[in-house]
């Protein structure tokens, strides 16, 4: 007979094995797309066509489709929820492929396997952790808008100082983020009963998840990544 002390780990570790899976996933369609983008002068012909309208125009709707998934996730199946966030995850991939076009390819998968370790190892801490990181969340949150405010601020000053900086503190940032994402979908899981908004609510857990690593690895990537000449 299964014990509620017993079934609580149970819950929990479907359903972050569920998010960590949909997480992967959508990396897998990003990288994947990303890479096949970079090679094709048809895509790449498109996106920078009309001074870059298009690739513009994609990064404006990348935002308005995480907006709109976050602000209608319980008015959405989890079946549409699911295909939102793949669509997503094939227009990042579509907008990543100029980071094959700026750098070496070798750079790239070490950045990325470096970005993999630390996210793991944090994400790891916050399912572990015995403190609370509640507390935390709110500053970890203006950490990030003042990182996205200075960035916004040095599209106007070009300071290469001011993006070493801010790429420098958005990695500890993100990485304080994934302990505290996972801590909150650790509390969360506890209470899965396998309905349909659970399983939306996995679907939104592994998106934040996916932003995380997708920002530490845009930031080491900017930090330590090898140029092409």
């Amino acid at each position: 007979m299964i014990t509620l002390s017993q079934a609580k780990p149970d819950v929990q570790r479907k359903f972050m094995t569920g998010v960590y899976l949909r997480m992967m996933l959508a990396l897998l369609i990003s990288a994947g797309v990303a890479y096949f983008a970079s090679h094709s002068y048809t895509i790449l012909n498109f996106l920078f066509s009309n001074q870059g309208i298009p690739f513009y125009v994609l990064i404006v709707g990348e935002l308005v489709l995480v907006i709109v998934l976050s602000a209608a996730i319980h008015k959405l199946s989890s079946f549409v929820a699911m295909a939102c966030f793949l669509l997503y995850a094939v227009m990042n991939g579509l907008s990543f492929c100029t980071i094959f076009m700026l750098y070496e390819v070798s750079s790239i998968y070490t950045m990325f396997l470096v970005s993999a370790l630390m996210f793991a190892g944090m994400s790891i801490y916050g399912a572990r952790t015995k403190s609370d990181l509640t507390s935390a969340g709110r500053y970890l949150f203006m950490g990030l808008i003042g990182i996205v405010v200075a960035g916004l601020v040095n599209m106007f000053l070009r300071s290469s100082a001011i993006d070493w900086i801010t790429s420098l503190l958005g990695v500890g940032l993100f990485i304080g983020i994934t302990a505290y994402d996972t801590q909150r979908l650790m509390r969360i899981a506890i209470h899965d009963d396998g309905s349909e908004s659970f399983q939306k609510m996995s679907i939104i857990g592994a998106l934040e998840l996916y932003l995380d690593f997708i920002n530490i690895f845009l930031k080491m990537l900017s930090l330590f990544g090898k140029r092409k000449n």
